[in-house]
């Protein structure tokens, strides 16, 4: 349980860093293929969480 409590405090830090480079893979991902603007907000959002997840998993396992 101490686990999971760490990996999401450091991940819910890492939300605001990941900002970006959420930001330039949507980009990058609308240069192969033609996104609406619903679909450009909801891979931001699912992205973004998924790298701060990734990196607070790294943070505490590591």
């Amino acid at each position: 349980m101490q686990d999971l409590i760490l990996t999401l405090v450091f991940s819910v830090v890492m939300l605001v860093f990941m900002a970006f480079p959420a930001m330039k893979i949507v980009e990058w991902l609308e240069t192969k293929m033609t996104l609406s603007d619903t679909w450009h907000n909801i891979l931001q959002i699912v992205i973004t969480i998924l790298l701060s997840l990734l990196v607070g998993l790294f943070l505490r396992f590591a």
